[in-house]
């Protein structure tokens, strides 16, 4: 336990207290209680809007169970004259939402109820953080016995020992971990983490698996219909529900069928054995050259697979601590060969060599230790013992293994001749996303403005730049030398922060001329954060030169331009790096404004079966393939396995869920990196992804089915392969996970201060380029291309397909609409005598019910919702060719789809596509048009546009609301009824008076040019 972690909270200030005095006003102080200390600050006398600033710091005594405790604070008015208090308001904080020093901003919490009668009102602004440094001691509490407060201020003072003027601290890095934790296969410190935190494996029961059963043969993949027969598409297209052998057992509809009684932590995967080898160190090699020494490397060789580490110059007394393994599947022989050599230029030299059985190597499951590494003694060719000893430990384990995800593969590994530099490229790797910030600059005015030409005014804007992001505000004349803009420019900033904010005031000599005036430059660091809509106080800052001065000319000028500027980091946006549609995470930028998790979401990568190859090698076609699975700041990519079109990865990954309406997105690639150059250059091809909802997955319930890799190339929509999957969707607090249905989709600060669409867009792109920069700079790198792919940077654009595809969307969702249309057109026709009585009948029921109508309605959607359950569906949905409109496509529009932005194609070609999209906006203009007609004409009924029908319908209204007083509206609603659905006897083949009188009216088609 780290004795050093304290609670800190800042009481800010209060806004519009409720007056408890008598006289309109109250003298307030705040006591905060934590984990069983108590706080209390200064009392403000006759003050509505007290400002305290006074910093009071917490004993943590068991930092594990930080986020199980409350921070409550409380609000009092103290009464003098009775030596009492009255309450003035309450707020609650979880510990999920303490964050450590460098996150925390001022928050100003809505003062909430202590009983169903209390009146309160007004907002209390706290700053609270979690800080690990020593110098720092905690505040003394005030006495447990509930005691009153103190008439002297100063003495208030003292007791509550506050301390002003906090510190700079930060959160170690463990105490970050233990609170948010992620686990995934490939973690060497998984075991650690459980220790301090309640591990998300811990919530489900332990999972059995039968060795003897994963020998069994697969039972045949079931066929899962996605959609009704209107949207059927081809047999090869559709999702295949699977029957596999997983760590805990065979699943079943969702639910494993246990084995024996041993337990598995990654139980949504196969169970895989390595031979692991760990390379440590060596000792008094023998001298091999003439120097009296050696360059010693290890190759550790079994069958056709060897591993080599890396050779080290002139040293006897090398270290390594390497790691290989080989996949038991693939091992063609008996014995491991272990074998110190000697770089040379010509031949390498042997040194010595150790053997091993592999009928004899321990098996090794955790949670046991890792094996202890020992000497062995080298022997020559001959089986001697000789000078020199090699420390390795030998074991056979499972992917659960923490040596898993740093090791060497053999099943990853590059031809037995290829470049050692390639490992570097194809191992497994969890990366974590920068946390963006939007970067709000207003700028509001320069003043003494100085032009390099004296007799002009100067025509000045502001250029703004964060790394690779501009922007200007307009030009303005400033002709007292004085300029006003008051613009808001947005940018995107990541951290930790590495680009500073630059300002420049420049002026448009002429055309194509800029010429700078001076220049600001601001470290986002030193950049006031908040996390609402507070006001930022705005400051003056002193443009410098762009050039170097004469420091006595500096000390002559009395004065300086200077810019007006009001600049923050918002942390209340979510900031969009995904396409909307398919975001993975809906949680603001600021941490303590983020929620509990609702649940733990656990991926497994079981295999991929029938790839297209993706390039040539040696003649043949192959593949070198790789997974990457993205939700929420968190990227996966699997190992690469190398020249295999039927992959078996069998990597478990698990993320923490905040809300439901997010999506897990994963994808296929094939890895360029490899040294060997294709016909598309170093970029990593895409195979196919697949797009799992969370909302619709069921808790507890595993998925397990093969989806198609569909991709759609300029030739069509092509299946690259299918992907084996398993999926299981825990919830950890049901109740939170139903709150989160009743919240708003996006941020609060979404809604008060929103974004226009064509911020978003440009926002996002800025965002996506980060992410990409940053993660591209990992090793491996997850490549740019990659990343776009993930994040569906494309979905914006034009594209004749999706439109279509939108379109019938929307008709389907219309369809029932029109089905309705259509049976109460038949009901008027009397098509089906019986049932129009029928319907005559309900009508006039209700019609003299008219409280029975809305408990019908609600009725009948319960049984419709009740029999659907019968129905629902069992699957994630997947993409669907037909819904798509990717069928039957045309090439041209396909080629239109991948045309780059700008377009890159012929003008001719161009020229036709264009008279194409005006032909299709021809007709939505026409549709817009008849449209807004329609609505003109409402407005001509009373605008006297047309005299006689205005006259008319006035009339018509005077003696209809006279018909209308006198007769019940029961009657009225009954006869209008009847009549709508008369018999066709009494039925005229022309259209109706109202109809043609409405069509008579005037719109401002005739004002149209």
């Amino acid at each position: 336990m780290n004795n050093n972690l304290k609670l800190g909270v800042d009481v800010v200030s209060a806004h519009n207290l409720l007056p408890k005095d008598g006289q309109g006003s109250s003298s307030a102080f705040v006591e905060l209680y934590f984990d069983g200390q108590r706080f209390r600050t200064t009392i403000k006398e006759k003050d509505l809007n007290p400002v305290w600033n006074e910093s009071f710091y917490f004993n943590i005594f068991d930092p594990s169970n930080l986020h199980f405790l409350t921070l409550d604070a409380y609000i009092y008015n103290n009464v003098r004259t009775t030596n009492s208090r009255s309450f003035l308001g309450k707020i609650s904080l979880t510990g999920t939402s303490f964050v450590p020093y460098s996150d925390a901003v001022v928050l100003h919490y809505p003062l909430e109820k202590r009983g169903i009668f209390s009146r309160v009102r007004g907002e209390l602004g706290l700053k609270v953080y979690v800080t690990d440094d020593p110098s720092i001691k905690s505040s003394t509490p005030i006495p447990a016995v509930e005691s009153l407060p103190n008439k002297d201020p100063n003495v208030m003072h003292m007791q509550g020992q506050t301390v002003l003027n906090p510190v700079t601290n930060t959160l170690s890095s463990n105490k970050v971990e233990s609170r948010h934790t992620f686990h995934h296969l490939p973690n060497p410190n998984h075991h650690e983490h459980q220790h301090h935190s309640s591990s998300p494996e811990d919530i489900h029961h332990a999972t059995k698996y039968g060795l003897n059963e994963m020998k069994s043969e697969p039972q045949p993949p079931k066929l899962v219909r996605m959609y009704s027969e209107s949207s059927a598409q081809p047999v090869d297209y559709a999702l295949k529900e699977t029957s596999p052998f997983l760590g805990g057992g065979r699943v079943v509809g969702g639910r494993v069928i246990h084995g024996d009684k041993t337990a598995s932590t990654y139980d949504l995967v196969e169970r895989m054995y390595f031979l692991y080898v760990r390379v440590v160190k060596a000792r008094e090699l023998p001298a091999m050259d003439v120097t009296g020494s050696l360059d010693p490397f290890v190759e550790v060789k079994i069958g056709n697979y060897k591993g080599i580490t890396k050779h080290f110059e002139k040293k006897q007394n090398p270290e390594w601590n390497q790691v290989f393994a080989f996949s038991k599947d693939r091992m063609q022989a008996s014995v491991l060969e272990v074998v110190i050599k000697d770089k040379d230029l010509v031949k390498d030299d042997f040194v010595g060599i150790v053997r091993f059985d592999i009928n004899e190597v321990p098996l090794r499951v955790p949670p046991d230790s890792p094996l202890a590494p020992e000497w062995y003694r080298l022997e020559d060719k001959k089986g001697e013992k000789i000078k020199g000893e090699l420390m390795l430990a030998v074991w056979i384990g499972t992917q659960a293994d923490e040596a898993f995800s740093d090791a060497w593969h053999s099943d990853a590994a590059t031809p037995i001749d290829g470049p050692p530099s390639a490992s570097t490229v194809i191992r497994s790797k969890v990366y974590h996303a920068p946390r963006l910030w939007y970067v709000r600059v207003n700028v509001i005015e320069a003043q003494d403005l100085v032009p390099t030409e004296k007799n002009r005014f100067p025509d000045v804007y502001v250029k703004v730049q964060i790394g690779h992001q501009i922007m200007k505000t307009k030009p303005i004349q400033a002709r007292n030398l004085n300029a006003l803009w008051n613009e808001d420019l947005l940018f995107v900033a990541a951290e930790p922060f590495e680009d500073h904010l630059v300002l420049s005031v420049e002026d448009r000599v002429g055309p194509g001329k800029d010429e700078i005036i001076g220049r600001v430059i601001l470290p986002l660091n030193s950049i006031d954060r908040r996390a609402d809509d507070r006001m930022i106080h705005s400051r003056w800052f002193n443009l410098e030169k762009p050039v170097a001065v004469d420091v006595d000319q500096l000390k002559r000028e009395k004065f300086s331009s200077r810019i007006h500027l009001r600049v923050c980091l918002d942390g209340g946006y979510h900031v969009l790096d995904e396409s909307t549609h398919y975001s993975s995470d809906l949680r603001p930028t600021a941490k303590q404004l983020w929620k509990p998790s609702i649940g733990i979401l656990e991926l497994g990568i079981l295999n991929a079966v029938g790839l297209h190859p993706m390039k040539t090698r040696d003649g043949r076609g192959t593949s070198d393939t790789y997974c990457v699975a993205k939700y929420g700041h968190k990227w996966v990519r699997t190992r690469t396995l190398v020249d295999n079109l039927s992959p078996k990865y069998n990597e478990q990954y698990t993320w923490e869920v905040f809300d439901p309406a997010t999506v897990l997105t994963v994808g296929v690639f094939d890895n360029s990196q490899m040294g060997e150059k294709g016909p598309h250059g170093n970029k990593d091809l895409k195979i196919g992804k697949v797009r799992i909802r969370i909302s619709t997955l069921e808790t507890g319930r595993i998925y397990t089915h093969s989806y198609p890799l569909l991709v759609l190339h300029p030739t069509g929509v092509k299946k690259m392969g299918e992907l084996h999957l398993a999926i299981r969707f825990s919830c950890t607090s049901f109740v939170n996970m139903l709150y989160a249905y009743s919240k708003p989709l996006l941020p609060k600060m979404h809604y008060v201060r929103p974004f226009s669409v064509m911020q978003l867009d440009m926002l996002r792109h800025q965002a996506v380029n980060i992410v990409a920069a940053r993660l591209g700079r990992a090793e491996p790198p997850l490549r740019k291309e990659v990343v776009e792919y993930m994040s569906d940077v494309d979905s914006h654009l034009w594209s004749m397909r999706r439109s279509k595809a939108n379109f019938f969307r929307l008709m389907t969702v219309f369809s029932g609409l029109f089905a309705v249309g259509k049976w109460l057109g038949d009901i008027c026709m009397w098509k089906n005598p019986i049932t129009t009585v029928l319907v005559h009948v309900l009508f006039l029921m209700l019609v003299c019910f008219p409280e029975l109508i809305l408990p019908t309605v609600f009725l009948y959607m319960f049984l419709i919702g009740v029999w659907n359950f019968r129905y629902r569906p069992r699957y994630p949905p997947h993409m669907n060719t037909k819904i798509s409109q990717a069928e039957a496509v045309h090439p041209d529009e396909l080629d239109e789809e991948f045309d780059t932005f700008p377009s890159t194609r012929s003008p001719e070609l161009v020229r036709m596509r264009y008279d194409r999209l005006r032909s299709v906006a021809g007709r939505i203009q026409t549709v817009v048009g008849d449209v807004a007609t329609q609505g003109e004409r409402i407005q001509a009924l009373l605008s006297w546009r047309d005299p006689r029908a205005t006259a008319m319908f006035v009339t018509f209204c005077l003696i209809a609301a006279l018909v209308l007083y006198v007769t019940p509206f029961q009657v009225i609603a009954a006869l209008a009824g009847v009549y709508v659905m008369r018999h066709p006897r009494f039925r005229h083949r022309l259209p109706s008076v109202p109809i043609n009188f409405f069509r008579r009216l005037p719109s401002r088609t005739d004002s149209m040019l």
